[in-house]
């Protein structure tokens, strides 16, 4: 087994790259498309740093689906914004999310990222269960809403 994993998905958004890194850089927009906001309603945020853009960041603690953690915005360009991303419970970690922005016909391909490293817990959890379609199923979820959110916004 490898000592890394990476977990992408896609999808094409009928929007320029500035329409659509707003939502991604300003961290308090996350809870109107991140699938991981429904996790747990009751969940305790703070947000600290930057307003947004590098800088920014989001703690949170929640529920076991939640858990606990923190990303904070390392990378801003027209193509590609990054995070380190911090996991407390229910294990711990670290690792690199990004977005990244490339044309597609008269839209933009967002493509949303994690990267870590393989832990022997992971590896282990990974005979029981696709970390790859689970993650990247909520990736779906949430590039899914974000599309909708961004194309039916006037601006």
């Amino acid at each position: 087994m490898a000592d890394t994993f990476r977990i992408s998905r896609s999808a094409t958004i009928a929007a320029p790259p500035e329409r659509i890194a707003p939502h991604i850089q300003d961290l308090h927009a996350w809870e109107k498309w991140s699938p991981y906001e429904r996790l747990d309603h009751q969940m305790k945020k703070t947000f600290s740093g930057a307003e947004r853009g590098v800088g920014a960041s989001y703690a949170w603690e929640g529920n076991s689906k939640a858990g606990a953690g923190k990303m904070t915005i390392t990378t801003v360009t027209p193509q590609k914004i990054a995070f380190a991303l911090n996991f407390t419970k229910p294990m711990r970690s670290e690792n690199t999310a990004e977005f990244t922005f490339e044309p597609d016909g008269g839209g933009t391909r967002v493509t949303w990222t994690m990267i870590g490293p393989k832990t022997l817990m992971m590896k282990v959890m990974g005979v029981f269960m696709n970390m790859d379609k689970m993650i990247g199923q909520a990736f779906e979820e949430g590039l899914g809403t974000l599309k909708e959110r961004v194309e039916k916004s006037p601006n």
